[in-house]
């Protein structure tokens, strides 16, 4: 298993929960989410990463998914896919692939 793979369980335990209110309707708190990918992968598989980037806006309802970019120091840039769980903003990691970056 590569450490992508190893991540997910991971990170589906460590990202909750990330919400935040906006505009009357409650919403994943993107800084937060980034933050937690940044030290998960770090931590967990030992990948230094460079930034990441989640959309903001992203409403805490059941099923949605995001993708966040994730820029590691070596270059290449991930694609980590995360879906809310439940209306606790509880998100999984449910697939992180190269995005083609060098």
């Amino acid at each position: 298993m590569t450490w992508l793979g190893k991540l997910g369980a991971f990170l589906a335990l460590a990202l909750s929960p990330l919400a935040a209110l906006g505009c009357g309707e409650t919403v994943i708190d993107s800084a937060k989410t980034e933050g937690a990918i940044e030290e998960n992968l770090e931590k967990s598989v030992g990948q230094k990463v460079a930034s990441v980037d989640c959309p903001s806006g992203v409403k805490v309802e059941k099923g949605t998914t995001f993708e966040c970019t994730v820029r590691l120091k070596s270059g290449k840039t991930e694609t980590a896919t995360l879906k809310v769980l439940n209306s606790d903003a509880d998100v999984e990691l449910t697939d992180i692939k190269s995005a083609g970056g060098k």
